[in-house]
């Protein structure tokens, strides 16, 4: 088994598949002991690698099976099969099939050969068909024999890529091949007699296609992004571009090789990159790449196959941007020592924007200021500059300027190997404007504590402001902001506030005793400012409410008993003007001491009750003194309504007790009920004389003579009369009209019975000539179902219109049918028709003339 890896084959390792055969090192095939072959010639994979690169390489063997005076030949079928040797050998005539004759005569023996690849290159100009190979057997001298091939190229898609002629043999490929479409064909060939007998076995056939450098390297982007830093020594690594070729790899047509073609810019050197010419990794070559100077770098790529050979190879070509990041290589530097401000900064403006400095060459920096002030540093306004804003509010009375002193330094440390100072300082002039700053009251919020119920005009206090403006010639003015009860007045020149209502603590709007207003002090600045502040009253309270009693309304046993009324005292006013609060009855009028006692609990509670046995039911009023204990104390009467009425075991009050109690004795309960009775009669009588009027309306209505009633009812009109011989009717209006124009002129589908159809009309049966006992029933059936059946005819029962005599009828009228029995016809049949017409058959019939 021949084998060549580039390197002489040093330390190529063979191995099969099969224990029963080994290969050398040489790469000769020996069988490793005494073995029978079997008819069915083995098939034997030998595999060669190397141990140094991992590399394997496969081939197949196909062992022939002769006589021992024959020597045992093989060829061996793989990736690395040096095609066409056979087919050259026999002047491109294969022998497949082969006999052999032995000493008992001739001996047929089935032989299979291992065909070696044929190869076909692509792109082929042609002349098509063009001849690949023939396939013979040697049986064909003796029988005559059909030769076919079958697989993927034959009869398989992709179809008749390949044919073969059925007497000769011969084996045709019929247009170009593509090997990037497909490489290679697998095909079986079929030799059969006449008749489709098989003659010999199938024999495989592989077909390869020759590769031919038709495709150029194409770049999977166009495009390629990569970065390298600033600095980076020779040798970094920057990107890798990748170019694949369709072509055969293993070939110097798919062997792609990359160079750079062009750099732009070619600064600080025109060779600053290099690529490796079978990987495409770019790497640096020359040091100098500077972020400040050239910040991105174009080179154009060019990868060629042929193993890079320009005079014969395909090339294609791609851009890679290389982009120089930044490192921290420059310490920040202030374009001035010294700085003014372009504009002035105002007073009380916090967060204000007082300077915009400027720092150059600074990637990420960090500015502060060195010296004390109200002055900071804030958001960045671009890469290098940062906005001075005002840290607290400053104020010109106390300072019209600030010189301050601002350093500026970078966040990361300077790369290694930079030998400058990390910062760098500038000094700032800051000019302060003084402006129109609001009033402001120096006591915010003002307390202030007085008594409840001091009288209107009643000076409080002096609520004033201050303006902050020494240097400005203004004056301020003050006015109400809140004032929730309008209570209070302020002077608008001097802010002396006095009452303008009399004060209460009990009102809604004390809150915790305090009453809350507000107040506006106003300059008249150029714009004018102002200023708020809340004045808050603390009110004392006094002894001004009178206490009250709880509950205003009670119940009790008309006789004593456990039941008695619990009564609580509550008082507006806070201690000490409330309780220990005391009770008492008036003694005016005597009843009111005679009947009832009250008992005082505590400070706050008492008892109401009985005092004698027995009290009759009803509503009493009690008046009950209660006086608090304020400086002087203060006292009320209130009255108790108080129901009395009977109870029962419980001591509950009973319900017709309750009632009683309530005002109503036993006379009014009773008259109550009389008149309950009374409306329940009223409404059945008149429900009673409703029935009756019912009834007699009902009783009205039959008494109406039913000759009278046309409701539902059948009316005679007496006779007819006589025939058409009695009536003067002037017939000739029943025949078919002499002229059109007035049918003509009608709207469509308008017509008399008696008119001619103008238009298409359904066409229903015609009565026939000779009568017969069924026709007049079928005749009658058929229109009918004519009728049903018409698409034209309304939705609604309309007059049908059987048949139409139209003009010169013989039979004139229906008048001129008489009893006279003078003509020929023959009436006999109408005894046939049925009781319907016995009338007709005893009028026109064969009975004796009256």
């Amino acid at each position: 088994v021949k084998f060549n890896n580039c390197a002489g084959n040093k330390g190529v390792r063979y191995e099969t598949n099969s224990p029963d055969f080994k290969v050398r090192a040489d790469g000769t095939l020996y069988a490793a002991h005494q073995l029978q072959v079997p008819p069915k010639p083995p098939v034997l994979r030998v595999t060669a690698w190397d141990p140094q690169s991992l590399g394997r390489r496969e081939a197949m063997v196909r062992f022939l099976v002769a006589e021992k005076s024959q020597r045992s030949g093989h060829k061996p079928k793989g990736r690395k099969t040096v095609p066409g040797e056979l087919a050259q050998q026999q002047s491109d005539t294969l022998l497949p099939w082969r006999q052999h004759q032995s000493a008992n005569g001739l001996r047929r023996q089935k032989r299979d050969w291992v065909i070696p690849p044929i190869n076909v290159p692509e792109n082929s100009r042609g002349p098509f068909p063009q001849q690949l190979v023939r396939i013979r057997s040697d049986k064909d001298k003796e029988i005559h024999i059909r030769y076919s091939i079958t697989g993927v190229g034959a009869d398989q898609p992709p179809m008749e890529v390949f044919s073969i002629d059925p007497v000769s043999g011969r084996m045709y490929v019929t247009r170009p091949m593509d090997r990037e479409e497909r490489a290679s064909y697998h095909l079986r060939a079929h030799a059969v007699d006449m008749n489709g007998n098989k003659v010999e076995n199938p024999i495989d056939l592989y077909i390869y296609v020759i590769d031919m450098n038709d495709n150029r390297p194409e770049f999977i982007n166009q495009v390629y992004n990569g970065s390298v830093d600033e600095g980076s020594k020779p040798g970094t690594y920057v990107m890798t571009v990748t170019a694949n070729d369709a072509d055969d790899s293993t070939t110097a047509n798919g062997m792609v090789r990359y160079r750079i073609v062009t750099q732009t810019p070619q600064s600080p050197s025109q060779n600053m990159f290099t690529i490796n010419s079978e990987t495409g990794d770019i790497v640096t070559v020359a040091a100098g790449l500077d972020r400040e100077k050239v910040q991105q770098y174009i080179v154009i790529v060019q990868a060629t196959d042929m193993e890079g050979n320009l005079n014969y190879g395909l090339s294609n070509t791609a851009t890679a941007i290389i982009t120089v990041t930044d490192v921290n290589d420059n310490p920040p530097e202030f374009t001035t020592s010294t700085v003014t401000a372009r504009r002035p900064c105002p007073e009380l403006a916090a967060n204000g924007v007082a300077r915009q400095q400027k720092a150059v060459r600074v990637a990420t920096c960090h500015t502060g200021v060195l010296t004390r002030s109200r002055l900071g540093f804030s958001r960045p306004v671009g890469p290098q500059e940062k906005m001075q804003r005002l840290a607290a509010a400053v104020d010109y009375e106390m300072n019209r300027a600030f010189m301050l002193t601002v350093m500026v330094s970078n966040q990361a440390p300077l790369a290694s190997g930079i030998q400058m100072s990390f910062q760098s300082t500038a000094g700032v002039t800051i000019s302060v404007t003084d402006v129109n700053e609001a009033p402001y009251f120096p006591t915010n919020h003002k307390l202030i504590r007085l008594e409840e119920g001091v009288p209107t005009g009643t000076v409080l206090t002096t609520f004033s402001a201050v303006d902050p403006d020494r240097f400005m010639q203004q004056a301020v003015r003050y006015s109400k902001l809140s004032d929730p009860a309008n209570w209070l007045n302020i002077n608008a020149t001097n802010g002396q506030i006095t009452t303008a209502a009399v004060l209460d603590r009990e009102s809604d709007y004390i809150k915790n005793n305090v009453y809350e207003a507000t107040f506006l002090a106003a300059d008249n600045g150029i714009p004018p400012a102002s200023g708020t502040g809340t004045l808050q009253i603390y009110l004392i309270d006094i002894n001004d409410n009178a206490p009250e009693l709880l509950p205003k309304e009670a119940q009790i046993c008309e006789k004593p008993n456990l039941n008695v009324i619990n009564i609580t005292a509550a008082d507006a006013d806070i201690d000490p003007n409330v309780g220990p609060f005391v009770f008492e009855l008036p003694s005016v009028p005597s009843a009111v001491r005679k009947n009832w006692t009250i008992t005082r609990l505590n400070g706050d509670y008492a008892q109401l009750s009985l005092r004698i046995m027995y009290l009759e039911a009803g509503v009493y009023d009690v008046p009950i003194i209660v006086t608090d204990s304020g400086n002087p104390p203060l006292y009320n009467t209130s009255v108790i309504k108080v129901k009395v009425c009977p109870c029962d075991e419980n001591g509950d009050c009973t319900t017709i007790g309750a009632v009683a109690a309530a005002g109503l004795g036993t006379g009014a309960i009773i008259a109550i009920l009389i008149c309950i009775i009374i409306l329940l009669t009223m409404v059945l009588l008149f429900v009673v004389w409703m029935k009756r009027r019912e009834k007699e309306r009902h009783t009205k209505q039959l008494l109406i003579d039913p000759e009278d009633d046309v409701r539902d009812n059948i009316l005679k009109y007496d006779e007819e009369g006589g025939g058409e011989e009695d009536q003067d009717y002037d017939l000739s209006q029943l025949q078919q009209p002499e002229t059109m124009e007035h049918v003509l002129n009608k709207t469509p589908g308008v017509r008399r019975v008696d008119e001619r159809p103008i238009g298409a009309e359904p066409q229903y049966p015609i009565r026939p000539v000779i009568p017969h006992p069924g026709d007049i029933g079928d005749f009658i059936n058929e229109g009918l179902r004519a009728a049903d059946n018409d698409p034209t005819a309304p939705p609604y029962d309309s007059l049908l219109v059987f048949d139409y005599e139209g003009s010169g009828s013989t039979a004139g009228s229906v008048s001129s049918l008489n009893s006279s029995s003078s003509g020929d016809q023959d009436y006999d049949y109408l005894n046939d028709w049925g009781p319907r017409f016995k009338k007709l058959a005893d009028m026109y019939g064969g009975g004796e003339e009256d």
